[in-house]
């Protein structure tokens, strides 16, 4: 819709002085105001012919050019209407010594002025409160100038105001409550495009009895919009190229147009909602976060000219046989993950002579239009939520029973005797464990190939398994949207970071249901292909045990003009109780564990290893196993906290042959790390010292090997 402008009531102005009484008697001091005008606007070009002898009432004061406009409308001896547009591109800023506030006391000096036009001529400064003095303004238009600060208090003591206009300015601040309710009874026209206004939009707006046009395109407005369905006379809103949302906004039934892209409204489109606005001409969802599918009876509204619900995430079939409107003339369904095909009404051919535009979603291409890879839209359908039941459960290990209670043996061993023994002890009943292995390995290998089939992912048959896990206390594996951890962390705000490495930040949030999470967020690099990440995510959705910091989930934020990842999120359960080195050899007295708990600690460290290395295909070696990575949650269960996301070395990897080798050596070495660093942790559980470097380990060792009699003797040494 187009909105109304300088030009519009340019158009309006003429009208009128051909049929309002003119007369060549101005009052002189009306005369001296608009003179004074034209001197302090600097003697724009559609002012310059003004002069004390020009007759402003009989037509002499309006010109009417190709780029600039001006006009004075009168009634009786005094001044009405006054229209002063600039060309279409605007003027620059007016000199420094120019003066806004004495621009406004001269205007009040036209006490009967109703409608003021100052579009495009170059206004720069805040607006002043003195504009209150123009008592009997309906029409304010200051548009494409350079307008700054807040929208102030003093605007509203024009209580017979019916036009807003204050777009294309660098208007900021919050917008204020005021502005709604009944302050301005009148208002019709509110319009405050591309400005820089910020914060939500008051509730107070859907208080307006009047108002019938709202424009807050292009501001920095966010949350959802109030409740408008109060609004009986509203017929067009837009509110584009802001962050608003999730919520669609409720509107009232006769509305004829309605433009929310460039936003951040989700979810899916109120289907029953939407069928009713029967009057509906135009609209604009573009470039949104909706999602599921698209409301087929969209296309029949019988108003319905211009519907665009493009770079969207809408998925499900259109039916051929779905009916189209008589009056839709423009379709735009690009950038989506739809699939089926075009309506039969909306092809060459159809009833109705519709400019369809249905590009990039995952149609059949019968239409000879460019659609999205069959893979791209596998991953963005499992992104949305839609995804496959899993049709066959994985075969659980069953043989790695002795190596947990070997390790338990050995702390055993080791709270009796001395450390060392444990970690030698642990360290033999690892590698017992290992040669076990691979039987438990080749019976879940005959159903995962080398190459991690991207069907796996493409099913979703992950996501049914660890549904299991609920039963723990751990949510279910998901896929988070973006509006979600947006929500969550504040937009990602500086509060909410818990650190950052090479490899991208870790945030702290908390989700709708409260719980708080840890937020992992990834930098992609561009040569990453899907398949690789298909392959990943099937790995870390397994990443769930009781003894583990848990994956909760992932999204996925994709650029969808080239269907490349652009950001990877990692949603883990976040565990707030400490770490178990501040439990054992750097926490007070009272918050140490006791042996018992000590015990249980190394006990769930070593299921935790032991999920990593033989639960997981691949499994899991190299995990950066330190004390201080080990947290403990509110019941003191231990759980690995810092353990080895397969994506993190993906750029690190070798192709080929050389490629296959360097992993089984990074495997074997991997495997001997993760238990020579348990050993290291059930070390300092036992002996209640931190252990911060080799040479610690290196004494702790020596001094375990020692026999009793060299004991004896070295206290006997001692004590001479």
């Amino acid at each position: 819709m187009a909105a109304i402008g300088s030009h519009f009531l340019f158009i309006l102005s003429a009208l009128l002085l051909a049929s309002l009484p003119v007369t060549t008697q101005l009052q002189p001091s009306q005369i001296w105001s608009l003179l004074k005008v034209q001197q302090l606007l600097n003697r724009p070009p559609m002012l310059r012919h003004w002069r004390r002898s020009t007759d402003f009432c009989g037509g002499g004061g309006g010109t009417v050019a190709t780029s600039a406009v001006a006009a004075v409308v009168c009634y009786g001896d005094t001044v009405t209407q006054l229209h002063i547009a600039g060309g279409a591109t605007g003027a620059p800023p007016l000199p420094r010594n120019f003066s806004m506030a004495a621009l406004v006391t001269t205007l009040s000096r036209l006490p009967d002025l109703t409608v003021l036009t100052l579009s495009g001529v170059g206004l720069w400064g805040p607006i002043p409160r003195a504009l209150s003095r123009l008592a009997s303004l309906e029409i304010l238009n200051m548009s494409s100038n350079y307008l700054y600060g807040p929208i102030p208090l003093a605007l509203s003591r024009l209580g017979a105001l019916q036009t807003l206009i204050l777009d294309n300015n660098m208007i900021g601040g919050e917008l204020p409550g005021w502005i709604g309710g009944t302050t301005l009874p009148s208002l019709a026209l509110l319009s405050l495009r591309n400005n820089s206004l910020s914060g939500p939009v008051p509730e107070e707006l859907g208080r307006m009895p009047s108002l019938r046009s709202l424009a807050l395109a292009s501001n920095n407005l966010s949350g959802d919009l109030p409740d408008l369905r109060g609004l009986a006379s509203l017929r067009e809103i837009d509110v584009s190229g802001n962050s608003l949302g999730p919520a669609f906004p409720r509107l009232g039934r006769k509305v004829a147009s309605v433009v929310l892209g460039r936003n951040r409204f989700a979810g899916g489109l109120p289907a029953a909602e939407l069928g009713e606005f029967y009057l509906l001409e135009w609209l604009d969802v573009s470039r949104n976060r909706f999602v599921g599918p698209l409301p087929p009876a969209l296309l029949s509204l019988p108003s319905l000219r211009y519907l665009n619900v493009a770079g969207n995430r809408f998925t499900g079939a259109l039916s051929g046989d779905v009916p189209c409107g008589d009056n839709l003339r423009l379709l735009d369904l690009s950038l989506n993950l739809l699939t089926g095909s075009v309506p039969a009404c909306l092809r060459p051919g159809g009833k109705t002579e519709t400019v369809v535009i249905s590009s990039e979603n995952c149609f059949d291409g019968s239409d000879g239009s460019q659609q999205h890879p069959s893979s791209f839209c596998q991953n963005q359908a499992l992104a949305v939520g839609i995804g496959a039941p899993q049709d066959k459960e994985r075969k659980r290990a069953s043989r790695h029973a002795g190596f947990v209670a070997g390790i338990v043996i050995a702390v055993l061993v080791a709270v009796s005797l001395v450390g060392v023994m444990a970690f030698f002890a642990v360290r033999k009943m690892a590698m017992d464990g290992a040669k076990t292995r691979p039987s438990v390995a080749l019976v879940e290998e005959q159903h995962a190939s080398s190459a991690y089939p991207s069907k796996l992912f493409a099913d979703a048959r992950y996501i049914s398994q660890t549904v299991k896990l609920g039963a723990l206390g751990i949510p279910s594996y998901r896929s988070f949207s973006l509006v979600e951890l947006e929500a969550a962390t504040n937009n990602f705000a500086n509060s909410c970071l818990l650190g950052q490495d090479s490899y991208g930040e870790m945030y702290l949030g908390k989700l709708s249901n409260g719980a708080p999470v840890t937020i992992r967020s990834l930098k992609v690099k561009r040569n990453q292909s899907s398949q690789s990440f298909n392959r990943h995510i099937e790995t870390i959705s397994r990443l769930r045990h009781r003894h583990l910091v848990s994956a909760l989930g992932h999204c996925f934020e994709y650029d969808l003009d080239d269907s490349t990842v652009t950001q990877l999120y990692l949603v883990f359960e976040y565990v707030h109780n400490g770490n178990l080195r501040s439990r054992i050899s750097q926490g007070t007295e009272g918050r140490k564990l006791t042996w018992g708990q000590r015990i249980s600690a190394a006990i769930g460290v070593a299921k935790g290893i032991q999920f990593l290395h033989a639960r997981i295909i691949p499994g899991l070696f190299g995990n950066n196993l330190r004390i201080n990575n080990i947290l403990l949650d509110q019941n003191h269960v231990a759980k690995i906290g810092s353990y080895n996301i397969p994506i993190l070395g993906e750029a690190a990897k070798i192709e080929g042959v050389a490629g296959s080798k360097h992993q089984a050596d990074s495997t074997m070495l991997g495997d001997k790390i993760d238990i020579f660093d348990f050993g290291v942790i059930l070390l300092e559980l036992v002996s209640g010292k931190p252990i911060t470097s080799i040479y610690e380990v290196e004494i702790m060792k020596e001094l375990g090997t020692q026999t009793p009699e060299s004991h004896s003797a070295a206290a006997a040494m001692g004590n001479g």
